[in-house]
């Protein structure tokens, strides 16, 4: 099969040398004006596969090869879900995978235990479970039912109460001392009046809210240590509903990416720590909880365009830089259940690994690496965390579209990929190595 590839990053550079060992006639475009995609699509190209990073350009380019080509096939790797969506309304014979999906089997695997490779989709062999799991058992790969051990859910659920009510921050202890505060004193007054003057509980209590609130008089009363009590509390509510307030001021201008209770509240214990909320990261986060489990994002920048759904969907975000021990002590990362570090920059994904490990050396952590220079020989990160090498997956899922294969999910199986059919088949081919294309078209013209 004649096959375009367009893309400049690692990703295009590892599915042309994979495309091109399978035997099929690769042309591979980097950067490429619509009269260089014109001239490249000429000459019996059958296939186009779009491998970029950035989903707008990505789009644009599968709109640009539609309309020069219309009706062939157009294999996409795109991160958001809902642009995929709309292009799949738009063009008809498009073929899009998330390199999230692709991953997210063997991320789940890698925080369930030492023995899982992947979690994924129900197979036809699961008896009825929901959700299958490949494991690796004296050296072969095994598919069977999976569901979530039970000592890891009770652990999240511990965690989760455990956070309710925890401030995890200096303004989130502001707000709560405020409201503890005057909530004692309310109920100290009335317990008080009830008990010396006696009054009738809801007389008292409103007695209580009206005096703290200043909208009612200050009670009268002719006991000497009464009324002592009565300047301290009101004094002492005065400073409380100062605090109450500026705390309050500040969790609602801080954007609450972390509640004081409920789901988002953050999890002292028994959770993962997914550090990188770009669209794998936010996926998995998304998918530990609908397994059970205690999850807490960490995110470096603000401006990360998934912070908001990430609240929406009650997923607890922590901003900060993984890299930073003082930050991983505030997410209790001494007692999570493992830590995955999914963000785009790997050399900072081993930052992290490096600092879990010297805060928690026995918690698992798992990162995404494979394909910046440095690092790109995956292997030499075995040491200090499970790598899943997430282009390769993608690498690995363009190969199988473009052999008419549709395996129900991939694995990362260290120098392998594992392909799990649909059956609970299981076959293995190795990994693509190496992202450098030696027969690249530099094609820079612009129109």
């Amino acid at each position: 099969m004649s096959v375009l590839v367009i893309g400049e990053g690692a990703l295009a550079g590892r599915a042309c040398r994979q495309l091109t060992s399978e035997g099929h006639s690769v042309k591979h475009l980097g950067k490429a004006g619509d009269r260089d995609l014109a001239a490249a699509l000429e000459g019996g190209i059958a296939a186009v596969a779009v491998l970029l990073h950035d989903d707008t350009t990505a789009i644009r380019y599968v709109l640009a090869v539609e309309h020069i080509r219309p009706g062939v096939r157009i294999y996409v790797a795109l991160f958001d879900r809902t642009a995929a969506e709309q292009l799949r309304a738009v063009v008809p014979d498009v073929t899009i995978i998330s390199p999230a999906d692709a991953a997210l089997p063997t991320l789940l695997g890698a925080v369930m235990g030492p023995d899982v490779v992947a979690v994924g989709p129900a197979l036809a062999q699961n008896g009825g479970a929901e959700r299958s799991v490949l494991t690796r058992s004296d050296g072969f790969l095994r598919v069977g039912p999976f569901a979530v051990p039970d000592q890891m859910r009770r652990a999240g659920f511990i965690g989760r109460l455990q956070g309710q009510f925890r401030p995890h921050d200096g303004n989130s202890a502001i707000l709560l001392t405020g409201l503890i505060g005057m909530a004692a004193i309310i109920v100290l007054d009335t317990i008080l009046l009830m008990t010396f003057k006696g009054k009738p509980f809801l007389e008292a209590a409103l007695e209580a809210v009206a005096v703290l609130s200043t909208v009612g008089p200050a009670p009268q009363s002719t006991n000497a240590w009464y009324q002592v009590f009565a300047i301290i509390t009101m004094l002492a509510a005065i400073i409380f509903l100062a605090v109450f307030t500026a705390g309050m001021v500040e969790h609602l201008l801080s954007g609450r990416y972390i509640g004081l209770f409920g789901r988002r509240a953050m999890p002292r214990s028994g959770h993962v720590v997914v550090v990188g909320l770009g669209q794998v990261g936010f996926r998995l986060c998304q998918e530990l909880q609908q397994l059970g489990l205690a999850v807490v994002g960490l995110e470096r920048s603000e401006q990360c365009p998934n912070l908001p759904i990430a609240r929406a969907a009650d997923i607890p975000v922590f901003i900060g830089d993984g890299g930073m021990r003082r930050t991983m002590k505030k997410l209790r990362v001494d007692r999570s259940l493992a830590v995955v570090a999914v963000g785009s920059n790997e050399l900072d994904n081993v930052a992290v690994s490096i600092t879990a490990r010297a805060l928690a050396a026995g918690v698992p952590v798992v990162i995404r690496a494979g394909t910046h220079d440095a690092i790109e020989e995956t292997a030499s990160l075995f040491s200090i965390a499970s790598v899943v090498d997430v282009e390769g997956l993608t690498v690995s899922a363009v190969s199988d579209w473009y052999a008419g294969d549709h395996p129900a999910y991939l694995a990362d199986a260290g120098s392998d990929v594992a392909i799990v059919g649909w059956d609970g088949s299981v076959v293995t081919r190795p990994k693509t190595v190496g992202s450098a294309c030696p027969h690249v078209a530099s094609l820079t013209q612009q129109d």
